[in-house]
Parts: structure tokens; C-alpha cells; sequence
């Protein structure tokens, strides 16, 4: 078997990337780095690397394999900023993949807009050694627990010293969607994603929900670059480390599913909108958790729901401890900086969650900026055949005015300038006493409950899991946010719905992305 990881998940040109690897073929292995957009253009190809066989420590989930250095390799001048898909391949013919995203030259920017990858999100999720931020998922694949024992067993530190499991940072082209791309019939058991094509593959519940290749990342920039629309690049870890890089682009924007963030991330784009910058969330789920690094960026901290229990730091500090940003010890809920939360949206087509969903917004506010020249009209809706929806949505509450068009509670977070544009119902969780087994891991509702709402009793109401997807823009300080409030827009981007395509050129045009 082969595998390796990187010092560092992004670089800029003259940069050197360090690489730890092990091998157990006996043969050399060769390394070739390719930039991945809207084709995969290799860089560099280096051969007669020999890394030897090194064992995983049975604690490298937590504290990294420790691997010696195989190789190191130093950005190229002439290489554009991007995502850079690393593949190493041994003498038996075995291929391992990682990544680096390559920045412009410090000090430089070569596009308007910038592109920020969730590396924090493929953090959470990898699980190399056994365990992620979810689950055991080591034990649960092998049938030694079962899925409620599995997810007791997640982990709150997770070392970043270690390959990612190659089905997170390396799906097929046909990896499916993470929706349900038809309505559910009638008696018909829910079900989740395309369940054939995952027991085939041997992919893990997990596995669909993070990387770039094939993901929402990757179909977001195919469309970019095919609209001619160029784009910088940078990590959530750069962001939160270098605050300044953000001044002086249009706009920045986060796509697919930018799900963890920590504190000097969140600082630096407020800072930049409130500073007059422009933020374009192409998203679902975004900034739910608040999360850290420690140990100069080896070990990530996420604790999720014993964010205060199982953290030492958090104990003497509670701003540094790890949680839902929305948690009252924080008084600083995502949507704030968002415009809307995944507390109050939640899934659509997928499991029982708005499983006969209608698949696409309806739209309310036909005469809002985004919907210029879209031919859209109040009632109508965006794209339900793709479907546009699924996955993870967030939303607000709302009322409607004597117009027609809901108006944002401004509650949690949510500002009371939010303009709402479209909406779609969707479910925090499954419903409970169904007759079907629950596919969607349940949330844990009596912590929002009490933490969040600060009545315990609201885990029991209905309304806790009742929710919308909503698209929406606002100002905030001298900057303005469009939130497109789901996972799944880059999927439609990549089917070239008009619409969604002429949604996403005004965002970028009123933002200053022509």
C-alpha cells in the first residue's frame, strides 16, 4: 500500500512542500503534480522517489503518523493559482492522491475574486487511522459498531500530519450527488444519495461530504473558467493566518459546503465586508461550527457537541472553545456575517427530509437585483428538475408582509435588513415516529434546544426541525452579502441551468466580477 501527506495544504510560488510518505512495493515511486480547474494540466513529474514502508501509528487520527520526509518539491514561478492534485504512484501501480493549492505570489493578486477552499471541513471529516470528527468510521466499516456506538466514538482533536482518505480527496468523476434526484413515491422506504453506487464503491457515509475533485468545488470552478471568470486561491488555515490577503479583491467566496471556521477566519471576512468587500456564499451549511488549531496547525480542534465537556482550553477560555457558532457562550451566531443558518434550514431529498421536496426555490421577490434579466417570476421556481436543492440548506425565520414577500425575523443572528429572494421547506432532521428506519444521523436537539434557544423544552416542538432553504442577500457595514443558501449550486451550475447561471453572473457582477 502507498500514502502520504504534505507539510502544508497551500503555497506560493518558490515555496518549498514537503512530503511524508510510505510505501510497501520495494520499487521507486514517481510524483506528479497537475492543476485541476476546468482540465487537469500537469506542472512537474518526479520519478525515483523512495519512500520505504513506514507502519500508521494507532494513534495517527489524533497525533499523526510521524513519517519520515520522502521528498520535497518548491512551487514553480510560472505555476497560476489553483488547486493542485498531487498523485503518487509506486512500482506496483498503486496510486495515492493529495493536494496543495497554490496562492499567487505573496503580495500579488492575478484575479478580482478569490476562491477560499474549506480545508477545515476535510479536516473534520477525515477519518485516515480510524476516526473523524463524526464517527469511528474505522469500526463502523468493519462492523465492529454499530452506527450510534460509532459516532460516540468521534474524535475532538484530529491531527492534520496525515493522508485523507482517497475517497474524500480523490472521488471518481461519477461520484454521486448528495441528494435524491427524484421525489419519493408513494409507500416507496427513503432512502439517501445513490445507495447501489456507494455499496459498490465501499465509500463510507462520510465520504461524500468534503474534497475538491468532483465535488461542489471542482464543478463551481469548470463553470468559472469555462465563463472565463479567473479566480485566486487560498485555504480557510490562510485566511484566519494572514488576514491582510483579503484586501483589495471584489469579492471573496466560499462554495459547496464551508462548514467549519474558526475565530480569526470569522474575524477577517467580517473585517473585509465591514471594510466595504463583497462576499459571495455559493454554500449550505456554512460557518456552523466554530473550530481551532493548535500546535502551530498540527492538531485541529473540534470538538462539535462536548465542545465545552471534553475541552481543557475551552474550560479556561470559553471563547476558545468548540462548538456550534451559534452556542450562547459564543453571542456570536454565524448568521451574522451569513444572513442565515442551518438551524433554520436543514435537508432537502434525502432520507425523509422533504423527500417529495419540490427540488428548486420559489421565487418571492422577482424584483430583487439578483433576478435581473432571469425571466423569473414571482411563484415560479428555480430549477427543481436538476435538482437545484438537496443536501444541506440554511434559512431564516420569516414572516410575510403585506406584499407577499417574507420578511427575516431577525433572530439568532439573522440581520433584520435580510433581503429574502426565494424559499423552499426542508427538515433539520427526519421525522419521529415514522415507520421507516432514519437514515439522517439525528441531531442532537436538546443541546440546541437548551444552548442555542435556551429552552429546553423546544427539543420536543415540531418546530425544532421544521425549516426552509432560502436565498438572500443584505448590507452589512460598507460591504453587502449574497447567501445562495444550499450545498448544491455549483451542481447546477455544472448542468448550465440558465437560470442559476444568470443568478451567480449578476452576484458577481454587482460585485465587481465582470
Amino acid at each position: 500500500m502507498i500514502a502520504f501527506y504534505t507539510d502544508r495544504l497551500s503555497a506560493c510560488p518558490g515555496e518549498p512542500v514537503q512530503i511524508f510518505a510510505s510505501d510497501d512495493s520495494g520499487g521507486p515511486c514517481t510524483l506528479e503534480i497537475a492543476r485541476v480547474g476546468a482540465d487537469r494540466r500537469v506542472f512537474d513529474t518526479v520519478a525515483g522517489i523512495a519512500p520505504g514502508h513506514h507502519p500508521t501509528p494507532d494513534n495517527a487520527d489524533t497525533a499523526g503518523c510521524d513519517w519520515p520526509l520522502a521528498h520535497t518539491f518548491t512551487i514553480g514561478s510560472d505555476w497560476p493559482t489553483g488547486y493542485y492534485d498531487l498523485a503518487l504512484t509506486n512500482a506496483a501501480g498503486e496510486r495515492w492522491h493529495h493536494f496543495v493549492c497554490v496562492r499567487p505570489a505573496r503580495g500579488e493578486k492575478t484575479a478580482k475574486a478569490l476562491l477560499v477552499l474549506a480545508t477545515n471541513t476535510y479536516h473534520a471529516y477525515n477519518y485516515w487511522g480510524g476516526r473523524s470528527a463524526y464517527c469511528d468510521v474505522g469500526a463502523l466499516m468493519s462492523g465492529r459498531k454499530r452506527l450510534p456506538d460509532a459516532m460516540a466514538g468521534a474524535i475532538g482533536v484530529l491531527s492534520t500530519r496525515r493522508p485523507f482518505p482517497q475517497a474524500i480527496i480523490a472521488a471518481p468523476d461519477d461520484v454521486p450527488r448528495l441528494a435524491n434526484l427524484r421525489p419519493r413515491g408513494f409507500g416507496e422506504r427513503p432512502w439517501a444519495s445513490d445507495p447501489t453506487w456507494r455499496l459498490r464503491a465501499q465509500m463510507t457515509p462520510y465520504d461524500g461530504s468534503a474534497g475538491f475533485l468532483n465535488k461542489w468545488e471542482h464543478r463551481f470552478v469548470e463553470w468559472a473558467e469555462s465563463e472565463g471568470i479567473a479566480l485566486d486561491y487560498a485555504t480557510d488555515r490562510d485566511i484566519e493566518c494572514e488576514p491582510a490577503m483579503l484586501d483589495g479583491y471584489a469579492a471573496v467566496m466560499v462554495v459547496g459546503h464551508s462548514e467549519y471556521w474558526t475565530a480569526g477566519q470569522r474575524d477577517a471576512i467580517e473585517a473585509y465586508v465591514d471594510g466595504g468587500g463583497n462576499f459571495a456564499i455559493f454554500s449550505g451549511n456554512t460557518a456552523f461550527w466554530k473550530v481551532r488549531f493548535d500546535d502551530g496547525g498540527a492538531s485541529f480542534i473540534c470538538h462539535k457537541w462536548r465542545g465545552f465537556e471534553d475541552d481543557p482550553a475551552a474550560s479556561a477560555d470559553a471563547a476558545q472553545g468548540t462548538h456550534l457558532w451559534s452556542h450562547n457562550a459564543f453571542a456570536r451566531p454565524e448568521a451574522a456575517i451569513t444572513g442565515l443558518t442551518f438551524l433554520f434550514g436543514g435537508y432537502h431529498r434525502l432520507g425523509l427530509c422533504a423527500a417529495r421536496g419540490q427540488g428548486g426555490y420559489t421565487v418571492y421577490d422577482s424584483l430583487h437585483w439578483s433576478l435581473a434579466g432571469t425571466d423569473l417570476y414571482y411563484g415560479d421556481l428555480i430549477a427543481p428538475e436538476l435538482p437545484l436543492l438537496g443536501y444541506e440548506n440554511d434559512g431564516c425565520r420569516f414572516t410575510f408582509g403585506s406584499d407577499g414577500v417574507p420578511r427575516a425575523v431577525p433572530t439568532l443572528g439573522v440581520p433584520e435588513n435580510l433581503e429574502i429572494v426565494a424559499i423552499a421547506p426542508c427538515a433539520f432532521g427526519e421525522e419521529p415516529g415514522s415507520p421507516y428506519p432514519p437514515i439522517i444521523p439525528p441531531e442532537n436537539l436538546d443541546i440546541i434546544a437548551r444552548d442555542v434557544f435556551g429552552d429546553p423544552a423546544y427539543a420536543t416542538s415540531p418546530g425544532i426541525i421544521r425549516g426552509h432553504a432560502v436565498m438572500a442577500s443584505f448590507r452589512r457595514g460598507r460591504g453587502e452579502v449574497f447567501n445562495c443558501g444550499t450545498t448544491e449550486w455549483a451542481h447546477a451550475l455544472a448542468a448550465r441551468d440558465p437560470f442559476v447561471t444568470r443568478i451567480t453572473r449578476n452576484v458577481l457582477s454587482r460585485f465587481g466580477i465582470d
